[in-house]
């Protein structure tokens, strides 16, 4: 076709269209995902590879989408020039560049479409021979939902990903989950990343040609520095220019591991206990967490259990019943199941409005940020329960109204519970004046 390619280019090329024994492409489930930086020349190796695709099978369809309309402007402008090419022009029927029905049609009845997903292309094909999602770092979930599933009624369909590390506020989800399965070993998958070292300096050329093999014989210096002042500022470089994920900006999980490892300890010796109970909102559960405040040192926060709600609230009550003569506060948050508890309790002889609260929406979202901010200062300690870090670890946040608030957010099938029940109990421990006086152990 009057395209070559690097040795790098052959590499992807290859592993891309390798095909399993039973002639279905090997990376047809999983897909192939690119992340490469700008200025490499992925573009033009797909860009070849769909042509010569087109070529040899008849009647394929290729979807080719970016997220903006201007990238897949200029994408389509440069495979129409690429289709004049005097290898590949007499298998080129017809150009269409009416904007919104850019196409390319081969005279074997393949053809190319182009659009971008922010104006909502790619919706209703019925069957889609390969699909090229060029700006995959800004790839929604819904786009997906849209488009990839046309892939399924085409007899040997594939899936390009393609794109640069997210930034912070992209929805980079699809992208980066892809990379993660890949990294874990999903054998149906073929993955290429290329980038420079974490710590490597914008300024470090070594660094540049590691990330960027089409450096300096094909992509010049001087469009390196273009690049760099057009982006301008070492951040966006070092993810755009030399390919560098951010793991931790880009981990949506709201209390990172090492975070949390750090915070562990054992029960001090004096304290003032308080206990925090949540009820699920589904009504499905609830957890009993205490909260230990020393004279001096961390508050130590401790699950006590976790129940499904199959099991009634008579443990419960009686739990709290015993506990509530050494509790300076109890604090029970949840539509699900407060007030039955509360109602139960008073019943047992537990009245003290002091110490007995059902805590309002603010109090609950002062609770949440206060959990947070002890987190990052280390006024917090635990015992590293197993599947309390398990929660803690795994939770997201979720948005709280219009003023900013937030709360945790489970993963999906997972469950929080436990830790807002110890989000609770902290915050009570922190701010109650109470002083029940006596020295608390764990049950």
């Amino acid at each position: 076709m009057g395209m070559p390619l690097d040795g790098w280019q052959q590499g992807v090329a290859r592993l891309a269209l390798a095909k399993r024994e039973g002639g279905l492409y090997a990376a047809g489930e999983g897909g192939v995902v690119l992340s490469i930086p700008r200025q490499v020349g992925k573009t033009y190796l797909i860009a070849a590879l769909v042509f010569a695709l087109c070529t040899l099978f008849p009647n394929i369809t290729v979807i080719w989408t970016a997220h903006r309309t201007r990238t897949h402007n200029e994408t389509f402008k440069k495979m129409q020039s690429m289709s004049r090419r005097k290898k590949i022009a007499p298998y080129v029927e017809n150009v269409r560049a009416a904007n919104g029905e850019q196409e390319i049609t081969f005279v074997n009845g393949s053809r190319i479409l182009f659009g971008a997903r922010e104006s909502g292309f790619g919706r209703g094909f019925d069957e889609v021979d390969v699909l090229v999602l060029d700006e995959a770092q800004i790839l929604s979930e819904d786009a997906m939902s849209d488009m990839v599933p046309a892939t399924n009624a085409a007899p040997n369909g594939l899936v390009f990903l393609m794109g640069t590390p997210p930034r912070p506020k992209d929805p980079g989800d699809v992208f980066a989950g892809a990379r993660k399965r890949a990294l874990e070993g999903d054998e149906d998958t073929v993955y290429v990343e290329f980038s420079a070292d974490p710590d490597a300096k914008s300024d470090d050329r070594k660094q540049l040609a590691k990330a960027n093999p089409s450096y300096p014989h094909r992509t010049s210096e001087s469009a390196i520095r273009r690049m760099q002042k057009l982006l301008g500022s070492d951040e966006s470089f070092r993810r755009e220019g030399f390919g560098i994920w951010d793991e931790e900006k880009l981990d949506p999980k709201a209390i990172k591991e090492k975070a949390w490892d750090r915070l562990r300890g054992t029960l001090p010796d004096e304290s003032v206990v308080s206990y925090g109970v949540k009820f699920t909102a589904d009504g499905s559960g609830v957890a009993l967490v205490a909260a230990y405040k020393p004279v001096l040192g961390p508050v130590f926060v401790q699950p006590l259990k976790q129940a499904n709600l199959g099991e009634g609230i008579d443990w419960l009550v009686r739990e709290l019943v015993a506990l509530a003569p050494d509790a300076a506060q109890i604090v029970i948050d949840g539509k699900a199941g407060v007030g039955a508890l509360v109602n139960e309790l008073n019943d047992a002889g537990v009245r003290n409005k002091k110490q007995l609260l059902v805590p309002s929406l603010d109090q609950v979202l002062a609770a949440h940020t206060m959990f947070e901010q002890n987190i990052i200062s280390g006024g917090l300690s635990h015992g590293g329960q197993k599947d309390f870090t398990a929660q803690v670890t795994a939770a997201t946040k979720r948005t709280i109204g219009k003023s900013g608030g937030w709360g945790w957010q489970a993963p999906e099938g997972g469950t929080v519970v436990a830790l807002d029940a110890a989000t609770l109990a902290f915050w009570a421990a922190k701010v109650s004046k109470r002083r029940p006086g006596r020295k608390q152990v764990l049950l």
